[in-house]
Order: structure tokens, then sequence, then C-alpha cells
């Protein structure tokens, strides 16, 4: 295995007192391939980065909210996380990037220019959370770095780039139609620490890197989750996440930070407008442990909630 995600992990079957399990690369074998390939003899295991209790289990930090900022940047790829040098951690992640990632995706698909995917890499690391489809893609790519693609061109680049676990993404949920909208869908990096490598540290936003974080851990957490569509004032407002795990069902609004009373009820608004009977959740930067608002919403620091499982178990067997 050449690095932590760069392989795919097969369960393949079980004799007596051994576990035999399948590797292997990226330009060989990706994520749906599995599925052909092994089908009905094995269970896929995903592999992802070190969640950020993981990260605090890994290093044992005295203080929970630097230990944050840092996994905001560095994120959770395991040799990242124990690397001491700023310099060799950033390098490793630019590595595992271009000579890892998009080398395989190149080979596999036999890329003769991938020019295109790479610049499409650029402009997703640089609009995570934001909603987009292909032809928005396709667009910004021609008006920005002047590269001309097609849609149906830039919609295979972005399903190889989600196979290649690095990428994944979120549609969107209507809210009171209790129906799926087609697109625009938001796109999610797998590890906050290769995107802003992708970017040479040079767009380190902590809200979106919070939002990103949050996404992953629910993710790996077994939910569903999808963004939330609630209508308002003749048009409608954006709930963060849906999140569907059984038996429940929980609507979440993510704020790095809640400055003022103005940006609060801003924040708080779209929570309002969900208005059945599943559980709301307000996730804010920082360490405030978990209480209820006057309105029964749920409100708690990211790093309680990252921390402690118990807090979206609780959550989801009360919806």
């Amino acid at each position: 295995m050449q690095h932590e995600s760069a392989a795919r992990v097969v369960y393949f079957r079980f004799e007596g007192k051994v576990d035999v399990y399948v590797t292997g690369s990226n330009s060989k074998t990706l994520s749906k391939d599995i599925d052909t390939n092994f089908a009905d003899r094995g269970t896929q295991i995903r592999v992802r980065p070190f969640s950020f209790s993981e990260y605090c289990d890994a290093l044992k930090p005295e203080d929970k909210g630097k230990a944050f900022s840092r996994y905001l940047i560095w994120g959770g790829m395991p040799l990242a996380v124990l690397e001491e040098d700023d310099r060799r951690r950033a390098g490793y992640l630019q590595g595992l990037f271009t000579e890892v990632y998009l080398n395989d995706i190149r080979k596999r698909y036999r890329l003769k220019d991938d020019y295109a995917l790479s610049r499409l890499v650029d402009v997703l690391c640089s609009a995570i959370g934001s909603l987009t489809n292909p032809h928005r893609l396709r667009n910004m790519l021609e008006s920005v770095v002047k590269v001309k693609s097609s849609d149906h061109t830039i919609a295979n680049y972005v399903e190889y780039l989600q196979d290649a676990f690095l990428f994944t993404s979120a549609h969107r949920w209507e809210v009171k139609g209790n129906r799926y909208l087609d697109y625009p869908l938001k796109y999610y990096c797998e590890d906050t620490g290769l995107r802003n490598a992708r970017l040479d540290f040079r767009d380190v936003e902590p809200s979106h890197a919070m939002e990103n974080v949050i996404f992953n851990e629910l993710l790996s957490r077994g939910c569903q989750v999808d963004v939330g569509v609630v209508p308002f004032g003749g048009g409608t407002r954006e709930v963060d996440f849906v999140v569907n795990r059984a038996p429940g069902k929980l609507y979440i609004q993510v704020a790095y930070e809640l400055p003022t009373k103005e940006k609060r009820e801003q924040e708080f608004l779209p929570l309002r407008k969900c208005d059945d009977f599943f559980r709301k959740m307000m996730i804010v930067g920082g360490q405030s442990p978990m209480h209820y608002t006057a309105d029964g919403v749920i409100e708690v620091g990211a790093i309680p909630f990252l921390l402690d499982k118990s807090i979206l178990d609780k959550a989801l067997a009360d919806s």
C-alpha cells in the first residue's frame, strides 16, 4: 500500500482464524470496480483519514482548541498527523495529491492530457461547500483558467474524483416537499489537509473547513447527509445538513462563530423554518458544552461534538 487512502481494502473471506484482505492501487481498482470484481464475495472497508477524535488520541494535545485549529489546516492523513515538521508535512500532502491520487486517475482512465482534470481539482478545492454542477464548473474553467471542455467531460472527471475518494457530493433535499432536487450539488473534500495543500495553504478559511470536517464526521458515523432546502420570503434558504440515520433524523446548522445577535438570528433562521418535529442542532466553533436554546435547538461547540459521539446519538434517538 503506497499511501493510506490511495488504496482499496477489501475484506475477502474468513478461513478459520484467518481473515483474508485484498488491497489495490487506484490505478488498478477504483471503488466501483470492487463491486464488479468481488460481487457477493467480499465486503469493502472504507478507510478514512483520522477523525479529530483519533487525531487527539494519537497526539494527546493539552489544548484542544489549538489542536482543532491545526486539524482544520493539516487534516487527518496519518503521516501528516505524526510528522512534526510543517514543511515536510506540506510536501507529503502535496505529493500525495499529485503523485498518487491524480496520477492513479490518469493511468486508470488513460488520460492523455490531465490539465483540465488538474484545474477542476483546484476549482473544487476553492469552492468546498458551494453549490455547483458540471455546467457551472465548465464555465468557471473556461473563464478563469481558459480551459475548454464539455459538460459531459467535466461530469466524468467529477465522478473519477469521487470514485478515488478525493471528494464527496451532498445532494439537496427539499424539506417541505420531501424530495431530492437534481442540481446543483455541494462537494466536500475527503481531507482538509489535502485540500489546503493543493491550494498551497493560500485559502485556509476556518468556517468552510469546519463545515467540511463536520460533514466528514457525520459520514464516518454512518449517517446519510444531504443539504436542506426550506422556503423563505418567496425564495429558499439552506440548512447545512439534513442527517438521517435509523431510527432518527436531525437538522444541523454549522457556524464557526456567532459574534452578533444579527449573525445568530441569520444562522438559526433556516432551522426554525424546518417546522416539523425532528431535532435541530447548531454546531458552533469552540468548546461550548451542549445545551438547549429557549426554542429547543441543541447548541454545542464543534470540539465537544467531534469528541463525544453520544451527543449525536442522543439527538438522533430523540428525533
